[in-house]
């Protein structure tokens, strides 16, 4: 075969460093823009970026030469330090270390779209440690609740 062909959809979760609330409807703004433009530095493409005051959904289609943990090392640090040097938080902003990624079909991709879309209504009804652990039960990932929701961070 001459040329390599692949479609390549992840939906991402992760969270502020201890889950602070830091990410404000004015933050999110403007931080949400500019983690598209990294991952289309990284010849990706931010389908959709969404989330709350504590956690990040990012639906995003990967370049095959393009791991997903490189790609989340550098969304997460690259965005830490650009809130940490544009933004004026009165505390340091981080990320939380880990993250939760599944591979979503492309029949699919519509519904996880409107699912990230529609943050604000789902957290009326569940937490984010709630909808995390949800997500690792329906995905069938084995983990071990002691340290799902550590202390570490990137900053």
């Amino acid at each position: 075969m001459a040329h390599s062909f692949s479609t390549l959809l992840v939906h991402a979760i992760f969270s502020t460093k201890d889950r602070t609330p830091l990410l404000t409807p004015g933050l999110r703004q403007r931080l949400f823009p500019y983690m598209g433009g990294i991952i289309r530095e990284l010849k990706g493409a931010a389908l959709l970026i969404n989330g709350i005051e504590d956690h990040v959904h990012v639906l995003t289609s990967l370049p095959a030469t393009l791991a997903l943990s490189d790609l989340m090392k550098e969304l997460k640090g690259i965005s830490s330090g650009w809130v940490n040097d544009t933004m004026g938080l009165p505390q340091p902003f981080g990320w939380q270390t880990g993250y939760a990624a599944f591979s979503v079909s492309q029949s699919l991709a519509e519904t996880v779209r409107s699912y990230i879309a529609r943050q604000e209504e789902h957290h009326r009804r569940r937490t984010f440690q709630e909808e995390y652990l949800l997500f690792l039960q329906r995905h069938h990932i084995e983990y071990d609740p002691r340290f799902v929701f550590e202390g570490t961070f990137i900053a």
